[in-house]
């Protein structure tokens, strides 16, 4: 038996006996004032990331990414030069310049947005790309994570995860840097679904 197995055995054996209801979890009163789609670009921003409401994603490429050569798309709306859907090993992803994906909504409070793996085809391409744009309808942003973690979506995947702006260290000397495990950048458009 390996040193894995054994361990857990162990906490197999010696879990409490009997079902255990978890506490019911609050709602917390959280005033947007009205402005939800403004406060998420706010906090997406001060997390690093940029935020736009609307545009198409042709001009933003060509503005913000005009030396991307290889761009994964996983949404209808651009089709980009690589289909994550045709990748047989995530590795393939590594000399991806920009991908684009769609969340499944974000979240007001963070400016974080919910990528799914249904959404993304292919898990590693939200981390391997230089550059990530995600397209959020400003109808799927919620006001805080409390109502995030309620949501089917959040529970019906085999791969959900919460992004708040670009990759990020400060370890080394205190130096901020972007990029440093994941994407260099992450930017989101608030585009309805089509």
């Amino acid at each position: 038996m390996s040193a894995r197995d054994t361990i857990l055995a162990t906490v197999r054996a010696n879990q409490p006996q009997g079902d255990y209801a978890l506490p019911d979890l609050p709602i917390f009163p959280f005033d947007d004032g009205g402005a939800r789609s403004t406060l998420f670009i706010n906090n997406l921003e001060a997390m690093g990331g940029n935020g736009f409401a609307g545009g198409g994603i042709a001009d933003l490429l060509r503005e913000r990414f005009p030396a991307a050569k290889v761009i994964a798309s996983a949404v209808p709306d651009y089709a980009g030069n690589r289909d994550p859907g045709s990748i047989a090993d995530p590795r393939e992803l590594a000399d991806v310049d920009v991908a684009i994906v769609r969340a499944r909504f974000g979240v007001a409070e963070t400016g974080s947005v919910l990528l799914t793996d249904d959404a993304l085809i292919s898990n590693a391409v939200a981390y391997l790309a230089q550059h990530l744009i995600v397209l959020l309808a400003p109808n799927d942003i919620l006001p805080t994570l409390q109502e995030a973690y309620r949501r089917a979506e959040f529970h019906q995947h085999r791969y959900a995860s919460f992004h708040t702006g670009p990759s990020a260290t400060a370890d080394i000397e205190g130096v901020l840097i972007h990029g440093a495990q994941g994407v260099r950048s992450l930017t989101v458009i608030l585009q309805s679904t089509r």
